[in-house]
């Protein structure tokens, strides 16, 4: 039997035990390492941010369990797991107990770095004598709990991502958040066809996300629909399982980077690359989808793609002001140079009339640089 190391925020401890606290997953770049976990180990559960340890985990083996389980991530490479103490974070087991008696935390000078070993999970403990160790303090822990304060923000943590930049002939490490798409300030919803079984409530967002899913699709690439929005659906069809949709996403990239793409309302893709980005907003601010699309030029400066920001033609101007705000202008490559506007009523046109002209297949990505409108960065006047 094996001892590894299980990382967890707050947030993703509580979600994992809300859940039923039976299936506990990774992300996919870690996929190797958890390949090498086998049926009878043990996950050792360690909350970042507030530094305790709060539970162990017996592994019964791969799940096949899809449940979004987890708001901010999807750990894909899942275990299905029995639980032998899982404590709430006030009653968790303070690193500082371990100084001292386990490899990674020898002296103090091992804080808090701790050796590297907290950077990723799963990872291997070195001596299944510290697994031992840690199982039993949480054994003990859960038989005599003693409440010690948790900082509320600290246990709210949000998962951080590595990123790196190119500084002339440096590669400069930083960590980077990436946030979830903000709620809609208001419900425009419409039903799904009469007579359908399902009268699904939903809003012209999905409307516009089905119609460029079925657009790109039909043009021969396949399709992404950022991963909150695959349960929608548009006249009783899930855009999750529309035709050509992929699963997963392409791993060329750094994790940050893949993190920031899956949550870009539709791709278009032909084999590794993206073909064209589309971001919706029809009741969010604006700028929200700007800065999903400016974080991805920010983390692949060198990446060529089609950005398109697809919105009702009333909030054209808005864009309009946003696109051209410092924080998108003052780049090396300005945002307003490589996102394009196209009005929803622009769009519901043209596809319409390509549509009813049997063009679709004939198309090139390149027709929507040409119904897109790229604003100017005017000089002011003297």
């Amino acid at each position: 039997m094996n001892y590894w190391l299980d990382l967890f925020t707050g947030t993703t401890w509580s979600e994992f035990r809300i859940a039923g606290a039976n299936v506990s997953g990774f992300r996919h770049r870690m996929r190797k390492a958890a390949a090498q976990v086998k049926r009878g180990d043990v996950f050792l559960c360690y909350l970042t941010g507030v530094m305790r340890w709060v539970g162990a985990l017996e592994v019964i083996g791969l799940s096949s369990d899809k449940r979004p389980i987890w708001k901010d991530a999807d750990f894909p490479v899942r275990f299905d797991v029995k639980p032998l103490v899982a404590l709430d974070p006030e009653h968790g087991v303070p690193m500082s107990e371990l100084k001292g008696k386990v490899l990674f935390y020898e002296t103090e000078e091992d804080s808090p770095g701790y050796k590297a070993f907290l950077r990723c999970s799963p990872n291997l403990f070195k001596r299944a004598s510290d697994g031992e160790l840690i199982l039993d303090v949480l054994r003990k822990a859960e038989k005599r709990p003693v409440a010690r304060p948790v900082d509320p923000r600290k246990l709210a943590r949000k998962p951080l991502f590595r990123a790196e930049q190119r500084k002339g002939k440096t590669t400069v490490s930083t960590v980077v958040s990436v946030p979830e798409p903000e709620e809609p300030e208001e419900a425009v919803a419409k039903t799904a066809a009469e007579g359908s079984e399902e009268k699904v409530a939903t809003t012209r967002h999905t409307e516009i996300q089905h119609m460029l899913l079925s657009l790109g699709a039909d043009m021969g690439y396949e399709v992404w629909v950022a991963r909150n929005d695959r349960s929608k659906r548009w006249n009783g069809q899930m855009l999750g399982e529309m035709a050509r949709m992929l699963d997963e996403l392409p791993t060329q990239f750094n994790e940050a980077t893949n993190r920031t793409i899956e949550l870009i309302d539709i791709l278009w893709l032909r084999g590794n690359s993206i073909v064209a980005a589309f971001e919706v907003e029809c009741t969010t601010a604006i700028y929200s989808g700007l800065l999903r699309m400016s974080d991805l030029l920010a983390l692949q400066p060198n990446l060529e793609i089609n950005l398109f920001l697809v919105a009702p033609d009333e909030r054209r101007d808005k864009v309009e002001q946003e696109i051209l705000r410092p924080t998108f202008s003052l780049r090396d490559k300005p945002l307003v140079k490589t996102c394009g506007f196209i009005g929803f009523s622009t769009l519901v046109e043209k596809v319409e009339g390509i549509r009813k002209l049997g063009l679709v297949k004939s198309l090139k990505p390149d027709f929507l640089q040409s119904i897109a409108e790229h604003f100017e960065q005017d000089e002011p006047d003297a």
